[in-house]
C-alpha cells in the first residue's frame, strides 16, 4: 500500500544525528507521527504526546491533566485492571508517563519485536479507557497522597508551588501541575469524561517512534490501529498574556528546616524566543559547574550556602529563570540575596570574558547532546518540541542557538531580565516559637 492510500502525508524531515533522518507524517484524522530509525540495538522508544497539560485546565478544576497520567494505566474496554503494565513487563519493557504545563506524555521502551503490541496498547487506551467511579476514586486517592508527600510535607515542593502561584497572576502557569488539593477532590466524573473525550484524540496527539523498526510496516500498523479514531473538536486556543511585572514580590514562611531555603524566579521569555538560549548560557554561567559565578561565590568563597542551582524552564510561554539556594548554618536568605545581586550587577556592567562564555557554552551544548544520545532521550526531545513548540525540527536548532551566544548577549539579557523588579522570591525559614506566616506579595 502507498502512504496516501493509508491516509498518511509526509510533512517534514530533518537530520537527527548519526546519519539518521527524522520524519513527521500526518494521518487524515490529524494524528502526527515522528519517526527516526536507529538500528544500533533491537529496541524501540514509542511515546505518545498529547498537547494538553495543566495550562489547559480552568480554575476550580486544576490537576485534571495529571490525574489522567494515572488513569491511563487503568482498565480499558478490552484490558482488565493492571493488564497494561503486565503485558509491557512481560516483554522486558518499561512504561512511564509525565505531565507538565504544556503537555502530557506516555512512554514505552520495548524490544523491537514487541512494537506491534505497544501500538495496540496505546491505541486502545487513547479511545477505550474505562472511566467509572471505582477506578477514578482509587487514582484520586493516589494523587491526593502524592500531593501531601511532594508538596505539603516537602519544603522544596512548597517553595516551587508558591513561586509559580505568586510569579503569575493571570497565566495558568500559576497553578501547580498536580493541582490544588480542593480541586483534585472536587473533580466530577462527568468533567473527567469530558476532558478525555476532548483532549485524548488523534488530532491532539503526536506519536514518536525512535529505534529499530521498519518504517513502511510502522505506518501500516499505526494506520490500522488509529485510522478509524475520529478527531475531536478541540477548544479554540486563546493566547494568555501575563501582565508585565513591575515590582519585586516576596513570600516568607516558617518551615521545619535547619537553615533558610531560597527560591528566586526572574521573568524570562518562552523557549521559542531568541533570548531563551542566551539565558540558558547565563544559567550555566551562574551555577552550571563548580567554577560558575554564583556557586564559586556563595559556596566556595563565602561559604554562605551549601547548594546553588539555576534552571531555565522550557515552557512554551514566558516563564522563569529560577535560582535555588540552601543557606549554610549561620547565614540568611537576605544575605544571600545581596550577594546574588552583586554578581548579577557585575555581569550586567561588564560582559564575561570570551573564555568564560565559551566554557559555559561547551557545558550547555554537551548537556544538550547528551540528552539525545539514547533513543528514549531523542524521542522525548522530538515529542516536547513538536507538542509544545509546534515543530520537532527546533530540537537541533537549539544547539545552533546556543553556539551563537556572545558575551555581549549575556550582559544584555542580564540587564533586561534579571532585575529585582522582575523577580519573585520565596523564602522558607527555620521555625521558631514566635514566628508566624508572613506574606508580602505585590
Amino acid at each position: 500500500m502507498s502512504m496516501s492510500s493509508l491516509g498518511w502525508k509526509l510533512e517534514a524531515e530533518a537530520p537527527a544525528g548519526r546519519g539518521t533522518t527524522a520524519r513527521r507524517y500526518r494521518l487524515s484524522n490529524g494524528l502526527s507521527l515522528i519517526t527516526a530509525i536507529d538500528k544500533r540495538a533491537p529496541i524501540v522508544a514509542l511515546q505518545t504526546w498529547f498537547r494538553v497539560g495543566s495550562r489547559h485546565e480552568r480554575p476550580g478544576a486544576t490537576g485534571m491533566a495529571h490525574l489522567f497520567e494515572h488513569l491511563m494505566f487503568g482498565q480499558t474496554e478490552s484490558l482488565p485492571p493492571g493488564e497494561f503494565d503486565r503485558l509491557v513487563e512481560r516483554t522486558g519493557g518499561e512504561s512511564n508517563a509525565a505531565t507538565w504545563v504544556d503537555w502530557t506524555y506516555y512512554r514505552l521502551s520495548l524490544p523491537a519485536r514487541d512494537l506491534p503490541l505497544g501500538i495496540r496498547l496505546e491505541a486502545e487506551r487513547m479511545q477505550h479507557l474505562v472511566l467509572e467511579t471505582g477506578p477514578v476514586e482509587s487514582e484520586r486517592d493516589v494523587v491526593t497522597n502524592e500531593r501531601r508527600e511532594r508538596v505539603e510535607d516537602d519544603v522544596d515542593g512548597w517553595l516551587d508551588e508558591q513561586l509559580m502561584a505568586h510569579a503569575f497572576t493571570v497565566h495558568p502557569y500559576r497553578w501547580p501541575t498536580i493541582g490544588w488539593m480542593e480541586d483534585i477532590r472536587a473533580l466530577s466524573l462527568s468533567e473527567i469524561r469530558a476532558f478525555y473525550r476532548t483532549w485524548y484524540a488523534p488530532n491532539n496527539a503526536v506519536i514518536v517512534c525512535v529505534g529499530d523498526f521498519d518504517e513502511p510496516a510502522l505506518l501500516d500498523l499505526i494506520a490500522s490501529h488509529y485510522g478509524s479514531i475520529p478527531p475531536a473538536e478541540l477548544p479554540a486556543a486563546s493566547p494568555i498574556t501575563e501582565p508585565e511585572q513591575t515590582r519585586e514580590r516576596v513570600v516568607r514562611a516558617p518551615k521545619p528546616i535547619a537553615t533558610d531555603r531560597l527560591l528566586v524566579g526572574y521573568k524570562a521569555p518562552g523557549q521559542d524566543e531568541a533570548d531563551w538560549a542566551v539565558l540558558e548560557i547565563v544559567a550555566t554561567l551562574l551555577a552550571g559547574c563548580p567554577s560558575a559565578r554564583l556557586y564559586r561565590r556563595l559556596v566556595i568563597e563565602r561559604e554562605v550556602a551549601s547548594s546553588v542551582d539555576a534552571q531555565l524552564t522550557p515552557f512554551r510561554d514566558p516563564s522563569l529563570l529560577r535560582l535555588a539556594v540552601t543557606a549554610a548554618r549561620g547565614h540568611t536568605a537576605d544575605e544571600i540575596l545581596g550577594l546574588i545581586d552583586e554578581q548579577l550587577a557585575a555581569m550586567a556592567a561588564q560582559p564575561p570574558s570570551k573564555a568564560e562564555v565559551e566554557k559555559a557554552k561547551a557545558i550547555a551544548e554537551t548537556d544538550f547532546w547528551t540528552s539525545l544520545v539514547d533513543i528514549d532521550g531523542k524521542a522525548e526531545a522530538f515529542g516536547h518540541y513538536e507538542a509544545a513548540l509546534g515543530d520537532f525540527r527546533k530540537v537541533t536548532q537549539l544547539a545552533e542557538r546556543l553556539a551563537q551566544v556572545t558575551a555581549e548577549d549575556v550582559a544584555r539579557v542580564v540587564q533586561t531580565y534579571l532585575r529585582p523588579d522582575r523577580r519573585t522570591i520565596v523564602i522558607a525559614e527555620p521555625e521558631s516559637g514566635d514566628v508566624a506566616d508572613e506574606e508580602d506579595a505585590a
